[in-house]
């Protein structure tokens, strides 16, 4: 699903790269292409969040076509959180960054990154996908559901901030490897390296979807990619939500 030689294409800047990669597919351009802002001015996150843009930070969206369904083309999501926790490691140390259920990667128990993925047919067969992700390299925005951090916030005082093409040259190699891990050998392998570094399991937590608010205990992660969480009656197999965490809540 992963092009190693997709082209990257950077803007000063840009409503949002997802929404120029929905654009772009719509006319039928389904790349690859890698789309790249220094600035975005509407930029967005899941359900329709504001994803706050600031210079220095990596602004991404991965444009592909694919014949693949719907729910494998949504397990690439686990396939970059990894992918970004282990470049995030390669620069701050072994264990460091950690994966919260569904999309979020910390540092230090922070937010650091978010995932998102959009997807739609293209005309005549098969779909289009755009997988963004914006990486805290040099700042970390305020004020939203839970603690966030950038990668300046822990380097040295004397480290610069990773530039935020460097800091794609170097995931670029990580993803392509777990996206054909994926493609060749299915979920678990991926499944069993999200766990090792899953934020949250065995601690309470409380879903969000909609209106309802389901508390349990954060078990595991299921076979299609689903939160497993133990409530008073039983595990629940969660698809979507928003985890609240006891530091969060």
């Amino acid at each position: 699903m992963i092009d190693p030689h997709a082209p990257v294409e950077v803007f000063d800047e840009i409503d949002s790269t997802i929404l120029e990669a929905r654009r772009r597919a719509e006319r039928g351009e389904a790349g690859p292409v890698w789309l790249i802002a220094k600035r975005q001015t509407a930029g967005r996150g899941r359900r329709g969040r504001t994803w706050a843009s600031f210079e220095g930070n990596l602004l991404a969206t991965y444009l592909f076509a694919t014949r693949e369904t719907p729910a494998n083309i949504a397990l690439l999501g686990f396939a970059t959180g990894i992918a970004l926790a282990e470049t995030i490691d390669a620069m701050l140390g072994e264990n460091r960054a950690t994966l919260k259920w569904p999309n979020d990667v910390f540092i230090d128990g922070a937010k650091a990154s978010g995932i998102m993925l959009d997807s739609g047919a293209l005309p005549g067969a098969g779909a289009w996908a755009a997988l963004a992700f914006g990486v805290n390299l040099a700042a970390a925005p305020d004020a939203i559901d839970q603690p966030t951090i950038s990668l300046r916030d822990v380097l040295p005082p004397d480290a610069p901030a990773p530039e935020p093409l460097a800091f794609l040259a170097s995931l670029r190699p990580r993803l392509e490897k777990w996206a054909a891990r994926l493609e060749r050998d299915g979920f678990e392998p991926l499944r069993e390296a999200w766990l090792k570094r899953a934020h949250g399991l065995d601690c309470d937590a409380r879903v969000i979807q909609g209106e309802q608010i389901i508390e349990g205990r954060i078990a595991g992660l299921s076979a299609r990619g689903e939160l497993e969480l133990d409530t008073k009656t039983g595990r629940r197999l969660i698809a979507a939500g928003d985890v609240l965490l006891p530091s969060s809540a």
